[in-house]
């Protein structure tokens, strides 16, 4: 394949020398190559000022981004052929870790397939395309997906704002073979159904597994709280780690139905109980009725989804984190997690300490947790890291 070049400006090669793998529109030289040339799409060979190749791109002329690094090497274009290299060297990754087949495949950038994830239920795959490049290569996708993993059914589940700014429009398809309403998986050794077409994002959340897999000491015999609980992917997991009881609460009843049938998937029924409504209502409506509980996890959506609504955001963390420190027994601990890449994990720290002060507690921090290694972090992208999690215990202050 023959492609056209993209021309940087002078010393705008640096930062993809050190690592990066993106190119911001005002590093490129468009009096030699001009971005409106390009379709969304394409691709490219990226090249330095003096015109040395520095490697394959995929184009967004119109993004802030308007390249992404697909391969330094110019013979590697993105095609079936570099698609099923990446995915196996994806999937060896993940073998190793885990004894199910229940991951994220493919996580974008970290993996060098920018604008491609795939999460794995067994032999479902949930595959989101947020790249006008991997749109344009959905059948070579879908191939080496195929032919690597040889999977019963894939869902495209392309319905992310993401595809938005690359003009892309949204829908949710079955792509390959037969994929139904609910899947199942199994984390940290409890099982669970998710509703891979009309659930959030791909259905489930591999993100937290591995701090999932820490509430084990802190729950048992103990009462749990589960704010925004989606469909029990930290309750649930509370009540089978030994919990005496959990609440999971949540705006939406499709939602805790789900954390309904994941309960009985595992014979926990009688444990779990579900509050449905606004969460911030919920914990005032707890604390009017003098209710307590020894292990509260506030694992909200993102606050934060733009460098915009930092101020709002933080303040919303802020009035999270205090209501929750407020249904806290004296020796209580709280789980409190962040998806927002904006809010640094200090920060997040610093909201908890100044809520535990407000309230007159002493707060120690037990444990920091991200995201796990199948979501793993491309070091020189610090947006591939957005996961926080932190394990604390409030203390009377005496």
């Amino acid at each position: 394949m023959s492609l056209p070049s993209l021309r940087l400006k002078a010393n705008a090669d640096r930062r993809l020398r050190a690592g990066h793998l993106w190119v911001f529109s005002n590093e490129v030289d468009v009096a030699v190559t001009p971005l409106n040339a390009f379709a969304s799409g394409d691709q490219a060979i990226l090249e330095a000022a003096g015109g040395k190749p520095l490697g394959v791109v995929a184009l967004s002329p119109n993004n802030l981004i308007c390249a992404r690094l697909l391969s330094r090497d110019v013979k590697h274009v993105l095609d079936k052929s570099l698609l099923v290299h990446r995915i196996n060297v994806a999937l060896s990754l993940r073998e190793r870790l885990f004894d199910k087949p229940c991951y994220r495949l493919v996580y974008g950038d970290s993996d060098l397939l920018p604008g491609l994830v795939v999460d794995r239920f067994g032999d479902i795959l949930v595959v989101q395309l947020a790249s006008a490049t991997m749109e344009k290569h959905k059948d070579d996708v879908l191939a080496a997906l195929i032919q690597v993993c040889k999977p019963s059914g894939i869902l495209l589940k392309n319905d992310s704002a993401a595809r938005d700014a690359e003009g892309l429009n949204r829908y949710v398809e079955t792509a390959f073979g037969l994929v139904p309403e609910w899947v199942a998986l199994e984390e940290n050794g409890v099982k669970f159904e998710a509703p891979v077409m009309q659930g959030q994002k791909t259905g489930w959340f591999y993100d937290h597994r591995m701090n999932r897999a820490r509430l084990a000491p802190y729950v048992k015999g103990k009462r749990v709280l589960d704010l925004f609980s989606y469909i029990g992917g930290w309750g649930v997991q509370a009540a089978a780690f030994g919990a005496s009881d959990v609440m999971c609460v949540d705006a939406s009843a499709f939602a805790l139905d789900g954390v309904e049938r994941n309960a009985a998937l595992n014979g926990l029924t009688d444990k779990v109980a579900c509050v449905e409504g606004d969460v911030f209502e919920a914990l005032k409506q707890l604390k009017a009725s003098e209710e307590r509980f020894d292990v509260i996890v506030a694992d909200p959506p993102a606050f934060i989804k733009r460098k915009k609504d930092l101020k709002n955001g933080e303040a919303a963390y802020r009035r999270l984190n205090e209501q929750a420190m407020r249904l806290l027994n004296k020796d209580g601990i709280l789980i409190s997690a962040s998806c927002s890449m904006h809010l640094p994990e200090d920060d997040l720290q610093n909201i908890l300490l100044t809520s535990a002060r407000h309230l007159d507690r002493n707060i120690q921090l037990l444990e920091r947790g991200g995201q796990g290694p199948d979501h793993p972090v491309h070091p020189a992208i610090p947006e591939t890291r957005y996961i926080k999690s932190m394990t604390c215990r409030l203390l009377p202050n005496s």
